[in-house]
């Protein structure tokens, strides 16, 4: 996929819109968080399915992304939280959220805005591939 991916919103089309998830708390309370209070979550793009990030979410950050339909993320770096595409544009879309049979991590089904998840300017963080293969995943 180019950068300029199936999901993204082009001139002609309307501008997608955050659509809040209703949840429970006892599936809430079936999020298992590490030491350091953090889960990974691991961003999918609805439509393609292709695997654009992995970023890590506490709980705050979950709660965030489901009460406001985007996505929020903890930076382990810079110790705060972001909402991605605030500052790049590339924005996310949460379509659907889900959590593994163990709790131990989250797959958030968006749809990508703008070029893509990774701050290089690929649409996937995962563009790179091991043994030489042209284009990596993603391209």
């Amino acid at each position: 996929m180019t950068a300029a991916g199936a999901s993204s919103a082009s001139p002609a089309s309307p501008p997608p819109v955050a659509t809040p998830i209703p949840v429970r708390e006892e599936e809430l309370s079936a999020v298992t968080y590490d030491a350091r209070g953090l889960v990974p979550a691991i961003v999918q793009e609805a439509g393609t399915g292709a695997v654009l990030m992995l970023a890590w979410m506490n709980e705050t950050a979950v709660r965030k992304t489901l009460e406001t339909g985007r996505t929020w993320f903890w930076s382990r770096s810079r110790q705060e939280y972001w909402c991605k595409g605030e500052t790049s544009g590339d924005r996310q879309w949460v379509r659907e959220m889900r959590y593994d049979c163990d709790g131990d991590t989250l797959l958030v089904i968006v749809e990508q805005e703008g070029r893509g998840a990774c701050h290089t300017g690929e649409h996937s963080c995962f563009f790179r591939a091991f043994g030489g293969v042209a284009g990596g995943a993603g391209s």
